[in-house]
């Protein structure tokens, strides 16, 4: 087994309470009405969103995978930091274990946030993963919370 490291920043023009109450509070809900193309529903299976919680995620039409379960691993409110793994689903590719992500938002200079995301991927035997694969996934995380905050920004009294 091999572990793959893929870390990244983004900037975001929502302040760090506001842009993790939408993305991940109550993103379960709101994620799927923002871009219900790539979300269909998110439901959990074990919990209520605390860690160990265990969630099952369907895509929509417009994405290439079905469904997968996470687990909340970390949830820190105050701190605004988030952490889960991907512990089963055709997005594992029969290939990989799991997938972990950490999340933390930071208050940026400018007013909003930096989101720093660390991700994880545990390959099954001596599968190589390749870079271009993981950044496509990337960008559609950035696309995610680029929605999102997008919706805050023409929704300014949502949050």
């Amino acid at each position: 087994m091999g572990v793959f490291t893929y870390e990244s920043e983004v900037v975001i023009a929502i302040s760090p309470a506001k842009m993790f109450k939408a993305c991940i509070i109550d993103g379960d809900k709101l994620i799927p009405k923002i871009v219900p193309q790539a979300f269909k529903s998110v439901e959990y299976i074990e919990g209520n969103g605390e860690p160990g919680s265990i969630k099952k995620v369907t895509f929509g039409e417009g994405s290439q995978f079905n469904y997968v379960k996470q687990k909340v691993e970390a949830l820190d409110k105050e701190n605004f930091a988030y952490s889960y793994s991907v512990i089963e689903g055709d997005a594992l590719m029969n290939t990989l274990e799991k997938i972990a992500y950490q999340t933390k938002l930071e208050a940026s200079a400018a007013g909003g946030s930096i989101c720093k995301t660390i991700s994880k991927y545990y390959t099954i035997g001596d599968f190589e993963l390749k870079e271009e694969e993981i950044k496509a996934g990337k960008e559609k995380a950035l696309g995610m919370f680029r929605a999102v905050e997008a919706y805050l920004l023409s929704n300014p009294d949502a949050y």
